[in-house]
């Protein structure tokens, strides 16, 4: 059975910047499944223009593989480090990968945002993202919605059509919702 029939975690690898095309083709020539969302962007040079594509998440890809069995992984060209907390890797949450393959999928505008936690959420009702939920932030262009990935505490945003949104709320993130139920807790039974 090959690796990439595996169902294992993703990953989140750290790469030299610059490099995550090569090490993503490196990696998926071993077998790994991977995923490197880009953006395409028409550049312009004094002769001519182009499109490219820039990583969203500039210095990391994504790959699925078996966390026992890293060395593979870490012996490939432009690999720095798999993302984790000393020496124990961390997982990817399912939900995030699959939000930012949809929107990649689906070819809508897409960029690189700074991380956030605190915003107000929507659910998309209508068009090809139906069923996501996000933060959403209003700038001069229009709608975008804010997809995050947690654990590198990184952040793209994906520009949407006002009529697809439907209940936006206040949110705050889960650490400062537990940190005020246990001061009201303490303030109720200050024993």
């Amino acid at each position: 059975m090959s690796i990439r029939n595996q169902n294992w975690p993703w990953f989140a690898l750290m790469v030299r910047t610059g490099r995550e095309k090569p090490a993503t083709l490196h990696l998926e020539n071993g077998g790994y499944e991977c995923f490197l969302p880009v953006s395409k962007f028409i550049r312009r040079w004094s002769d001519r223009m182009k499109e490219i594509e820039v990583p969203l998440f500039p210095g990391y890809l994504f790959c699925r593989m078996d966390p026992h069995s890293r060395l593979p992984v870490l012996m490939t060209p432009g690999v720095i480090q798999i993302v984790g907390a000393g020496k124990s890797l961390i997982p990817v949450q399912e939900e995030e990968i699959a939000a930012i393959q949809r929107v990649v999928k689906n070819g809508l505008s897409t960029m690189p945002w700074p991380y956030l936690q605190v915003g107000h959420v929507a659910r998309i009702e209508e068009g090809p993202l139906r069923g996501m939920t996000g933060i959403i932030i209003r700038i001069k262009s229009g709608m975008k919605l804010v997809l995050s990935v947690s654990l590198l505490q990184r952040s793209v945003a994906v520009e949407v059509d006002r009529s697809w949104l439907r209940g936006v709320h206040p949110t705050r993130p889960a650490a400062i919702e537990a940190q005020l139920d246990r001061s009201t807790a303490t303030q109720a039974n200050p024993h």
